[in-house]
């Protein structure tokens, strides 16, 4: 039965090292984005700076992505490749609605803020580089990945034959014949 569940490792890797890539994108850009004009409020203007807001909506999912690429990346068997992919996907979810849900346990504010943009394409670009275009993303990456999984053929295992027993030239003489 495990021999059915194991898979090569390449078949993970592309997706997983793109995972790898998002989780880091999703995890950093909130410290290193003020650097470049690219933030969020309520402090637009320091980088570094950790908030309760960074921990749920960016860190975490971060975590998640970033888990579920190396878990793609280094799974031999497919139910750890499997639980990769839905947890990438998981973290991805939450980039992409965890805005949008936060005011239902944060008094009808949202945790993240809004985007510090000076004009309406630059708060669009940053709205879907931090949180809805990344989350999309790797959803979308990490359905691809889960779905590669699904549709690998399942091989058989090789079962060993029972060697047949063979009647010695003995026993077949002492035998009545009918």
């Amino acid at each position: 039965m495990t021999g059915m569940l194991r898979m090569r490792r390449s078949r993970g890797v592309v997706s997983g090292f793109l995972l790898l890539l998002l989780g880091l994108w999703g995890g950093l850009i909130a410290f290193i984005g003020p650097y470049f004009h690219y933030a969020y409020t309520p402090d637009p203007g320091t980088a570094w700076t950790y908030t309760t807001a960074r921990m749920c909506l960016e860190i975490l999912p971060r975590a998640a992505v970033f888990l579920g690429g190396v878990l793609r990346i280094i799974a031999a068997g497919r139910h750890i490749a499997l639980f990769g992919a839905l947890l990438a996907a998981a973290g991805g979810a939450w980039f992409a609605l965890g805005t949008v849900l936060s005011p239902l346990w944060n008094n009808n504010v949202p945790l993240g803020g809004v985007p510090a943009g000076a004009t309406v394409a630059l708060r669009t670009v940053e709205q879907i580089g931090f949180f809805t275009g990344l989350g999309v993303a790797i959803v979308f990456i990490a359905a691809a990945a889960f779905g590669r999984i699904i549709s690998l053929p399942v091989e058989p295992v090789p079962v060993a034959a029972e060697p047949v027993p063979v009647e010695s030239a003995e026993s077949a003489d002492t035998q009545p014949i009918g």
